[in-house]
């Protein structure tokens, strides 16, 4: 626990986001229209995160890109709108909630349309890096906004509820991406927005717009924002262009190097001195705080490169469809539903660490089972890891927010939930990029290693091609046929090691669970879930 005062750590009310108090609470009819509307903004901005991932093969085809530069797709949306996160206080308190929530779907909305139009990559990642920033104010207000809506003694129940869509958001977007991108066209997958997005916006001025929250002007920190852009963009596209581009052999990526970590460290000294930071990071002085948070950083950028990593395995070297990438890890919401309720409920009643733990070790048996794949497995084979990491799903923010956010004292609670949520977005972004340039370098190592085993002339490779050429082969096309195998066994060879570091990082991480202080008993699952 983080005891800034006797008060604080004896507070277990939910760390929501302020509910205006000369509001009432809806009834009848625009509760339950209301409630849908904000849901359905929630989850349409966290399926936008999730539906590319299976749709990368055919957005890079379609743009004659490789699949590793299409991961961009994903990566500039979750950075810009990481970026994003921190202004939503200060675009509340300047504009309001009703007004700063309906133009981030309206803005929303109209990026997902020309994102859908993008005729070449570049385009693509600037609407989608727009549609990302439009987004980070949008998941937290329709969280203040669901709260004003209901009475304090129902607000457990609505958080419940918002909670739910959050989660299954993620599930339904592989699901979904891979279903429109086989049996229509990848341009739906951000087309499909529009619709959502102008009924939310129809619904939410309907019901909200004479429940607007006060205004005031706020001076907001440019310079820190400034140099947030600068050194988390840097290093983005340097993560992303570094294979390309000879990493260090290249001046670009030494600039964007030289960029990241000059901007890194003005923007340190700069927060740590301004008057009204746009990041408090102050907060990292409180040690359950940081070890929260770098565990959550940590733990959700192995979870995001994974979801990357392994639909794009599935369909580049197992020949998977769209489709059916989506359907192996779609399977994560069938324990996750139904264990979420509970842990939501007796969280707690047990220290966090436990929980954190046992969730950081169903995490490492996941990881573990992967690296076991082979590229002769059934679907079953690769489905079964990520019904199992439901489990671990189900038993991961709740607990950890408990640990980022007890025993902060209620004034400080909103800074930290939006410096923790940068963190975890930020991270996922660069875990997408991490796993996919590792696994493309070892790669290519695996396969220079095989081709030379292979074509030195042993027993069994001219076995193979002399087997290929007596059923009707040419000797360059038995030789394709075996590349195409080197290929397939060297990407495999790769997952799996991505897939085996990762497990073994869960385990080491597991130690970190326990340099944390215990909570107050209570404290973490009403903390949690009012921040989740």
């Amino acid at each position: 626990m983080n005891p800034e005062t006797p008060a604080a750590a004896a507070d277990t009310r939910p760390a929501a986001p302020a509910t205006p108090t000369h509001l009432r609470p809806l009834q009848g009819s625009a509760l339950v229209v209301g409630t849908i509307a904000l849901s359905l903004a929630t989850f349409m901005n966290v399926l936008d995160t999730s539906i590319a991932n299976v749709s990368i093969p055919s957005i890079a085809g379609d743009m004659g890109v490789s699949a590793s530069q299409g991961t961009w797709v994903i990566t500039s949306f979750g950075v810009a709108n990481a970026i994003a996160v921190p202004l939503t206080g200060f675009l509340t308190q300047r504009f309001g909630a009703v007004r700063t929530f309906l133009s981030s779907i309206l803005l929303f909305t109209l990026f997902s349309f020309l994102c859908g139009q993008a005729p070449s990559l570049s385009v693509l990642i600037v609407f989608r890096v727009l549609q990302g920033a439009s987004a980070g104010p949008m998941i937290p207000l329709s969280q203040t906004l669901l709260l004003s809506s209901y009475p304090p003694k129902r607000s457990g129940m609505a958080l419940a509820m918002w909670s739910m869509t959050t989660l299954i958001a993620p599930i339904a977007g592989p699901l979904l991406g891979g279903w429109i991108t086989d049996n229509i066209s990848w341009p739906w997958i951000f087309y499909i927005n529009v619709p959502v997005g102008v009924v939310c916006t129809l619904v939410t001025l309907t019901i909200y717009r004479s429940r607007e929250t006060p205004t005031r002007k706020l001076p907001i920190d440019w310079t820190g924002l400034a140099l947030l852009v600068i050194w988390v963009g840097s290093l983005q596209i340097m993560l992303d262009k570094g294979e390309q581009l000879d990493w260090f052999g290249s001046k670009t990526i030494v600039a964007l190097a030289v960029a990241a970590v000059v901007g890194f460290v003005l923007f340190l000294i700069w927060e740590l001195t301004d008057r009204h930071p746009v990041v408090d990071l102050k907060l990292f002085a409180l040690p359950n705080f940081s070890l929260g948070t770098t565990m959550l950083a940590l733990a959700y950028g192995m979870y995001f490169g994974s979801l990357v990593l392994l639909p794009l395995w599935l369909q580049e070297s197992i020949g998977y469809t769209a489709t059916e990438a989506g359907g192996v890890l779609a399977w994560v919401g069938l324990f996750a539903l139904l264990f979420m309720p509970f842990v939501g409920r007796y969280a707690s009643q047990i220290d966090t660490r436990w929980l954190t733990s046992f969730s950081f070790l169903v995490f490492a048996i996941v990881f573990w089972m992967r690296s076991r794949f082979t590229a002769g497995d059934t679907y079953w084979d690769y489905s079964l890891p990520t019904i199992v990491q439901g489990v671990a799903t189900a038993t991961f923010f709740i607990p950890l927010l408990g640990i980022i956010l007890g025993g902060l004292a209620p004034a400080r609670v909103a800074s930290a939930a939006g410096l923790s949520n940068f963190a975890r977005i930020t991270a996922g972004s660069f875990g997408a990029s991490i796993y996919t340039t590792l696994w493309d370098n070892r790669t290519t190592m695996h396969h220079a290693q095989l081709a030379e085993h292979i074509y030195a002339g042993g027993q069994r490779s001219s076995a193979v091609l002399r087997m290929l050429e007596s059923g009707g082969f040419s000797r360059q096309q038995a030789l394709g046929v075996v590349n195409r195998l080197i290929d397939v066994q060297a990407s495999t060879m790769s997952v799996d090691e991505m897939f085996r570091l990762s497990a073994w990082l869960f385990i080491a991480m597991i130690v970190l669970v326990w340099l944390v202080r215990p909570s107050e008993p209570g404290a973490a699952g009403a903390e949690a879930a009012g921040a989740h």
